[in-house]
């Protein structure tokens, strides 16, 4: 069957998707799926049935739903995170705990990294909150039952898994001390009354949820966020989300890779864009050298050599060295949305240290951040053909066959992920 405009406009209307994000084929698999489980003769029938059914109309929103999430996703996030709730608690001097928001918080990975985070940094848990939504009831009773499975624990270090899970038959059971802190509800961020009653929230996470709506929705969506988050208070959005963000009127904290917004009209100081030293035994996840050049004719090499340096600089760093300086500088312009910049320092660095699976998956995400997912695809498959288990890469070329329909091809690369964690583990 091909796709019937009634259920689009209805998955439009309810939770804002955009159906060109996801694929036409997601939303006909999952028409087609609740049309067999509510036994409807055809689509007519089921579209009547979806009219009178609020619970009808909530499966449906479930089957279209498919989260991709791990714990300490971007893991620099968490650790800029950290380090705000610690600046912001200092000023607060325990007049209240500290608010944190998590939407969409899908299976709970999120909140509770970022509980683990607080926990790990020192923060004692009466200080501190994480509130999680999701507009999926199903996905909000798994996250309540905090049992996971290896596919949740991806990358690392893994050493939290060992401070705060225990092995159980399905998996790894969270330890009761971190499930406290975190407390899920069922809600919709188009919901002009969502969280009304409460007071808005000191640091508010959302990410990879903009890039499935419109351009009328994002503007709502982050009209939303504005009503929840403190005027001094910081937003963290997708790497893909970070041009939109900055079009949308949202201005970047400039500390790199962490993906830190606040809205324009609050004029409390950015934090400084160095990282402070802090105690937590999770070790910070840095970038991986860009791989050397292959040239054997010394090419690159003279590249740096003979860049803009006075007759008395020091010598040049090394060159898996200066990859990594220009990585880094690379996340940072990306971070503050500044696309065009960040892929002409991608393409320094290949032309400086040859390829680098790290160039070439910074190269997909912003043509992926760019609106151009052919092109996107290209350019993670290049960092997969230099790093086979480039889990980033990997998924997010997986995110991107799933919106084309391909979704076989998307569960082969999510099992090289997984094997890459088991490795790992």
């Amino acid at each position: 069957m091909s796709v019937d405009t009634r259920f689009v406009d209805f998955l439009k209307a309810r939770i804002g998707l955009d159906v060109g994000s996801v694929g036409v084929s997601v939303v006909e698999r999952a028409v087609r799926q609740r049309i067999t489980s509510a036994c409807a003769v055809d689509a007519d029938e089921y579209w009547v049935l979806l009219q009178h059914s609020s619970q009808e109309r909530q499966a449906l929103i479930e089957a279209v739903i498919v989260p991709e999430t791990w714990f300490f996703r971007y893991p620099e996030s968490f650790d800029t995170l950290t380090r705000l709730a610690g600046e912001r608690l200092a000023s607060l001097a325990g007049s209240r705990p500290l608010r944190i928001l998590s939407l969409p918080c899908a299976t709970g990975e999120e909140p509770y990294s970022i509980a683990m985070a607080l926990l790990d940094a020192g923060i004692a848990a009466p200080l501190f909150r994480v509130d999680a939504l999701d507009v999926s009831s199903r996905l909000i009773e798994r996250a309540q039952q905090a049992v996971y499975g290896k596919n949740s624990f991806r990358g690392a270090p893994l050493d939290f898994r060992e401070r705060y899970f225990s092995v159980v038959a399905d998996g790894y059971a969270l330890d009761e001390a971190v499930r406290q802190q975190v407390r899920f509800q069922c809600g919709n961020l188009l919901d002009p009354a969502l969280l009304a009653d409460q007071p808005p929230y000191d640091l508010v996470l959302c990410r990879n949820l903009l890039i499935y709506f419109d351009q009328a929705t994002q503007e709502s969506v982050l009209a939303g966020l504005k009503r929840l988050t403190r005027e001094d208070g910081v937003i963290f959005i997708g790497p893909a989300e970070a041009s939109l963000a900055s079009r949308l009127g949202l201005q970047p904290l400039g500390i790199p890779q962490s993906f830190a917004f606040r809205y324009p009209d609050q004029t409390a100081p950015a934090p400084p864009a160095e990282r402070t030293t802090r105690p937590p035994p999770r070790k910070v996840l840095h970038l991986p050298p860009a791989a050397p050049a292959r040239s054997a004719d010394g090419r690159a090499r003279l590249a740096v050599n003979h860049g803009s340096r006075p007759a008395t600089a020091q010598p040049p760093m090394p060159p898996e060295e200066g990859a990594a300086v220009q990585l880094q500088a690379i996340a940072s312009l990306a971070d503050q949305g500044c696309l065009a910049e960040a892929r002409q320092g991608c393409e320094r660095l290949l032309a400086e240290h040859g390829p680098s699976a790290e160039a070439f998956y910074w190269l997909g995400l912003l043509s992926d951040a760019g609106g151009k997912p052919d092109t996107a695809q290209g350019f993670y498959r290049k960092a997969l053909y230099l790093q086979p288990q480039h889990r980033e890469a990997l998924s997010h070329l997986a995110a991107l066959l799933v919106a084309q329909g391909d979704l076989a091809a998307a569960r082969r690369l999510q099992a090289r992920a997984a094997k890459g964690v088991d490795k790992d583990a």
